[in-house]
């Protein structure tokens, strides 16, 4: 299935969330000729450790992504503020139906329903809102997930997970959180794998395959 997809969307509700939730499967995707994009909707100014210029965030996600194999030009960054998502939902929305309109994405990746931040939880529900005609998957991100279903798996190799952790480490910013942490990715990819006998693996939250 993996291999039909030629346009993959990531929804990132801050910088490094994709990565984090579905940064193996991106440099899979881009390595079989995929295009994927890559909507960040905020740079977390608000959020920055003490000493790192406003516009660190937008700089990193430029470096990151690259890292996955994803050209400038496929990336796409606002500046909705950090925690105010809730408040600006239809503006969310509007965006989110104008990429259907315009580019009409075979999968779209974006944060779980599960999860408990309420940037994350807008992004999710206005996602499928949008997309609702097209596959969508919701990824882990397992220090914000109470409850999730473990639906899809998209083995990795090696490289990919590599991939994954050179764009982490591209968030110099964000590096004293401890999940951004190389021994932690490769743990999550290995058990993840396992489940599926598989080495290394991704999970993601069904919500709609459109094949």
């Amino acid at each position: 299935m993996i291999e039909g997809w030629r346009r993959a969307l990531v929804l990132a509700p801050h910088t490094d969330d994709g990565e984090f939730g579905c940064g193996g499967t991106t440099a899979r995707l881009v390595e079989a000729g995929c295009e994927v994009r890559y909507v960040a909707f905020s740079i977390a100014t608000r959020s920055l450790p003490p000493g790192f210029p406003p516009d660190t965030l937008a700089r990193e996600v430029r470096e990151a992504t690259a890292e996955l194999g994803i050209p400038e030009a496929n990336l796409t960054v606002h500046d909705f503020d950090v925690r105010t998502f809730p408040e600006r939902r239809q503006d969310i929305l509007e965006l989110l139906v104008a990429m259907w309109e315009e580019w009409r994405p075979d999968v779209v990746f974006q944060p779980s329903h599960h999860d408990v931040h309420q940037d994350h939880q807008t992004v999710a529900q206005e996602g499928l809102r949008a997309f609702k005609r097209t596959t969508i998957l919701g990824y882990e991100i397992p220090w914000n997930n109470f409850d999730f279903s473990y639906g899809a798996y998209i083995g990795l190799e090696q490289r990919h997970v590599e991939r994954k952790i050179a764009a982490v480490a591209r968030y110099a910013s964000q590096q004293h959180r401890r999940y951004a942490n190389a021994d932690y990715i490769w743990n999550l990819a290995r058990v993840h794998g396992t489940n599926v006998n598989r080495d290394l693996a991704e999970v993601f939250q069904v919500y709609r395959i459109v094949a």
